[in-house]
């Protein structure tokens, strides 16, 4: 494998450990009169993995779907700090949000199931072109460098997933766990400085969890990438968290550290059913 690295930045955030880079103030979202979210606050800060949790329902994919603007919530705002600028994230369009630093993958995978995996990165790498429309397509002057500098920074997320050998293999062909692997390297190529992950280890077996979990937590340490995470393996939750937040019926219900909140009856009574 080539170096473990990345040979052109990502979208690293000026912030240091610990200063806030995400906050979620009194969010509320509505459905045909089903509130989805009922003033929802939270903060996310730099250099850390923030677990979400809580049962089926209780709100946990409607929050990041706030935070990447697929939803707009009715009340309460989002903002993003990055680069010394604050973004209002709730006045945002999805691919404005991704710009700015903010990723994320899903529940359910949504890649191009006919294209291969390294077509797949390198659409997902595009949101950063520069040049215009016209110079993409005569692969001319900048976009001719772009498109190698591209194609170099998506070899080393390919690199750094170990997916070398199906870089050319259509996603369609491929095992579900590796899909899930090329969903995380489509959310890198967008070079995030916040990583949103929707149960990244939602379907896999016990050693596919495994490896998930190394690349996360290279991605924390070695890069500072920030990861916000929604997870229902409460083993995997407790061993590489910094901090929990429970959702149940649209509200917070409680946060902490993994500690403090595998000990909280209130979570014990709507969640967990017993210590873990």
């Amino acid at each position: 494998m080539l170096q473990r690295g990345f040979r052109y930045n990502l979208n690293r955030s000026t912030l240091q450990p610990g200063e806030t880079q995400l906050v979620v103030d009194n969010v509320t979202l509505h459905f045909r009169g089903v509130t989805a979210l009922s003033g929802v606050s939270l903060h996310v800060r730099q250099s850390e993995i923030l677990a979400i949790i809580g049962p089926n329902g209780a709100g946990k994919t409607s929050l990041l779907n706030c935070i990447s603007g697929r939803y707009r919530p009715q009340e309460g705002r989002i903002l993003f700090y990055n680069h010394g600028n604050e973004y209002e994230l709730t006045k945002m369009r999805p691919h404005q949000i991704a710009q700015v630093g903010v990723a994320r993958t899903f529940q359910n995978i949504e890649l191009f199931r006919h294209m291969t995996v390294l077509e797949n990165l390198m659409a997902g790498a595009h949101i950063h072109m520069k040049a215009g429309l016209l110079q993409a397509m005569m692969y001319w002057g900048p976009a001719q460098k772009e498109q190698i500098e591209m194609r170099d920074f998506v070899e080393d997320i390919i690199d750094f997933l170990e997916i070398e050998d199906i870089r050319h293999k259509p996603v369609a062909s491929l095992p579900y766990g590796l899909q899930k692997r090329v969903e995380l390297g489509r959310a890198l190529a967008l070079r995030p400085a916040i990583l949103l992950l929707d149960e990244p280890m939602a379907g896999m077996n016990t050693e596919e969890k495994a490896d998930m979990a190394r690349f996360i937590l290279d991605i924390y340490e070695e890069y500072g990438i920030t990861i916000v995470l929604i997870e229902h393996d409460m083993g995997v939750v407790m061993d590489i968290s910094d901090r929990v937040i429970v959702l149940n019926f649209g509200q917070k219900i409680a946060e902490g550290t993994p500690d403090e909140v595998r000990k909280d009856p209130v979570v014990i009574q709507a969640y967990l059913g017993q210590a873990v």
